[in-house]
This record gives C-alpha cells, structure tokens and sequence, in this order.
C-alpha cells in the first residue's frame, strides 16, 4: 500500500490547501456558505483524491484518481481568479497561490502521464 503522505503531489497540495484557509479568513461574511466554503473545498479536494487514489489497488485506479484532483485543481484556479476579480484577495497573494497551484497541476500531469506508462 502506498503512503499518500510520501507523494509531493500531496504534501504541495495539503500546504496550498492550508494557505487557501487562511487566505479565505478575510473573505466576507454573506460569502462564508458561498465562494469560501466553495475554494476550500477545491482545495482540498485535491488532497482528498490524491490521498484516496494512492489506497487504490492499481496505477490504473489511482491515475482516475489523479484526473479527478486535477479536475479539481482546474475548479479552484477559476474559483482563485474570481476571488482576485472581486477584491477578495490581493495581486500579491494571487500570484503567490496562482504559481503555486500550477506546478501543482503540472506535478499532477507527470504523476498521471508515470501511473498510466507514458
């Protein structure tokens, strides 16, 4: 059985994951059931799958998983861009989170493309 925690696929993304709970602490009030909830589960999702896949029997079953968690990531760019377009999150801290998640995603394309032999 592989340990999730061993993957750096998991360990960037459970970090990006604690970065977004912090960053979303000042988003307002009516957005709490809305687009807050909504990034940290994206977020997290990631994790989740990442996590869920790696418990799997075969490469095969954990790459679906890592299609998930980067369908997943693909929602929580789209969810941090709307954050920015709104004022919820500075330039700043939208680069920072921006760059980060995409060598996530990147990281998860190599990981699927080694998990499905290519």
């Amino acid at each position: 059985m592989r340990d999730f925690k061993k993957f750096e696929v998991w360990q960037l993304s459970h970090q990006l994951t604690l970065k977004i709970y912090n960053s979303t602490k000042s988003f307002p009030k009516e957005e709490i059931f809305g687009l807050t909830s909504q990034i940290r589960r994206s977020f997290a999702s990631i994790g989740y799958n990442i996590s869920e896949g790696s418990g799997r029997n075969s490469d095969k079953e954990f790459a679906n998983f890592i299609n998930i968690a980067l369908g997943s990531s693909n929602e929580a760019e789209n969810q941090l861009i709307l954050s920015k377009d709104l004022n919820y999150i500075n330039e700043i801290d939208y680069q920072n989170l921006s760059e980060e998640l995409i060598i996530l995603k990147k990281k998860l394309v190599t990981l699927w493309n080694r998990l499905n032999g290519k």
